[in-house]
């Protein structure tokens, strides 16, 4: 068999066309495409010795550095599959993760072996753990550098854990082709996808190459794919290593790696990026572009980013763990997002036909789709439905509106959803809105009971550091210059913190509760 658009496949042939070119920056180290695939290779020789094999699945369990990607194209080159772990998970958590993803071995940093010892003696699956900074190296340096492997396909499983908003995390299937296009570009890094996977050899032949940077966990899927899109794409993927999120440190490698585009999620990294240009002293003359996705970046926050660098150009991206990068959307203007999607992506009504403009309906993708949930066969079968064409789709329950011109406006999850008095409201719409208040660092949005509505928007809000509480009757004033009447908070209650999941989204359930407690239901 030929070449396929496997991962691995991609990465050996990039790195045989081109080995000395620089594909991945992870402070401390730099690694050229052919250390990457070398270091790969004996990563994969030494997890084949100890009985790793083709559909086993092995867990990564650490924060960013470049063995990530060693450990995650290592398993691609024996047809395994890299699990990613959340670090961030206690015990319970990580058992669950551990035991229903069936992985066979770990690639862990030290920090975070006492927990997995915790729970080791109820994994029995769990027969191979290689500990960073500890025993990595040897293992690198005693296994062969030859690629001794077997045969790989399209077919091959590409696999994203994800927690979502709620529920236990489940797994996203992918074929890697289907992942290719869908996740990583294409290989066409912006322009048109490569044609067959041996075109992947000229993107190793380019003299010109972007360097971005992911300052999100590269346990979460969008950073994958950012790193992704750049690797397959002949540019350098760059990674944030730091063990907390620090803009001004974030800038310092920005100055000093001439970075040109930065990846952040939301205002609670786009706000103090924006506070740290804003001081200036740094050379960010080669920083281009700031790319939001997985929460919304705000139109104060968007123009905080822009009086720093009038230049600078921000995108938000739609993704989603079930759906791959959809589209993106530009704009400082404080109303909602309107994407460019895809041709693949629609808003599709309960029965999968087209909406009309302006009728909300869920967000829908063809084409290049996962293949469903990891032993989730009634959940797959929700998500993945086929139409009365035949044609399957991803339903992951966005909802959704499309307009004239083609862009779709995101409303939200449906879980999240409001009812008062009839009409829906999408927190997200709102929480939006808040945090646009210059006083407002973070908001979350749920409903609580209402005797006359049925439901009431109630806000938990989070100041900006220093900042003085705005009195009610302000913070609705300004929210309903950028939402309806009937959308604006009914109850806003100021807290210290609002709370994020361990994969970095608002945690609602601790959000209702604490809400339902304030109002005293």
């Amino acid at each position: 068999m030929g070449l396929t658009y496997n991962f691995a496949d991609l990465l050996e042939t990039l790195a045989d066309a081109g080995p000395d070119r620089l594909c991945l920056i992870a402070p401390p180290n730099k690694l050229t495409i052919g250390q990457l695939d070398e270091r790969a290779t004996r990563l994969a020789n030494h997890l084949a010795e100890h009985g790793v094999g083709a559909g086993d699945h092995v867990a990564i369990h650490s924060m960013n550095r470049s063995e990530w990607f060693e450990a995650f194209f290592a398993c691609f080159k024996l047809s395994a599959v890299p699990i990613n772990i959340n670090y961030r998970y206690v015990e319970a958590e990580l058992k669950y993760v551990y035991d229903s993803a069936d992985c066979v071995a770990t690639i862990i940093e030290p920090e975070y072996l006492p927990r997995l010892d915790t729970i080791r003696p109820e994994l029995p699956k769990l027969t191979h753990v290689v500990v960073l900074d500890r025993d990595y190296e040897d293992a690198l340096a005693a296994a062969s550098p030859e690629r001794n492997f077997g045969p790989r396909s399209n077919d091959d499983i590409y696999m994203v854990f994800t927690g979502g908003t709620t529920g236990m995390p489940k797994g996203v299937m992918w074929r890697h082709e289907d992942a290719f296009f869908a996740v990583a570009g294409g290989g066409g890094m912006g322009g048109a996808p490569i044609s067959s996977p041996e075109e992947i050899a000229t993107k190793a032949q380019g003299e010109f190459q972007l360097r971005g940077l992911a300052t999100t966990p590269v346990m979460h899927g969008g950073a994958q794919w950012g790193c992704l899109y750049a690797l397959f794409g002949g540019h350098v993927a760059g990674l944030w290593t730091g063990k907390h999120y620090d803009a001004e440190a974030v800038l310092d490698l920005v100055e000093a790696e001439k970075i040109n585009t930065v990846q952040i999620i939301g205002d609670a990294m786009g706000r103090p990026l924006a506070e740290a240009m804003a001081k200036g002293g740094r050379d960010l003359s080669n920083l281009y572009a700031v790319g939001n996705g997985g929460a919304p970046l705000t139109a104060s926050v968007k123009a905080e980013l822009m009086a720093a660098k009038p230049s600078l150009v921000i995108n938000d991206a739609y993704g989603a763990s079930e759906t791959g990068a959809g589209g993106s959307a530009a704009g400082t203007d404080g109303g909602p997002a309107k994407f460019s999607m895809s041709p693949q992506l629609t808003v599709l009504d309960d029965d999968l036909t087209p909406v009309a403009p302006g009728v909300v309906g869920k967000l829908a993708r063809t084409g290049h789709i996962p293949l469903g949930y990891y032993k989730d066969e009634k959940k797959t079968a929700d998500t993945f439905p086929t139409d009365a064409n035949g044609v399957r789709w991803v339903v992951p329950g966005d909802f959704a509106t499309i307009e004239t011109d083609g862009t779709i406006v995101i409303l939200g999850r449906g879980s999240q959803c409001i009812n008062s008095g009839g009409e829906k409201i999408y927190p997200e719409e709102v929480e939006s809105a808040l945090r646009a208040h210059p006083a407002v660092f973070d908001a979350v949005v749920v409903g609580t009971p209402d005797p006359k509505w049925g439901q009431k928007v109630t806000a938990l809000v989070q100041l900006r550091e220093g900042a003085s509480q705005p009195e009610f009757a302000e913070l609705v004033t300004h929210c309903r210059t950028l939402v309806a009447d009937y959308k604006s908070p009914k109850s806003v209650h100021f807290v210290p913190e609002v709370r994020h999941t361990p994969v970095g989204k608002l945690d609602y359930v601790w959000a209702k509760q604490h809400a339902d407690q304030l109002e005293g239901v």
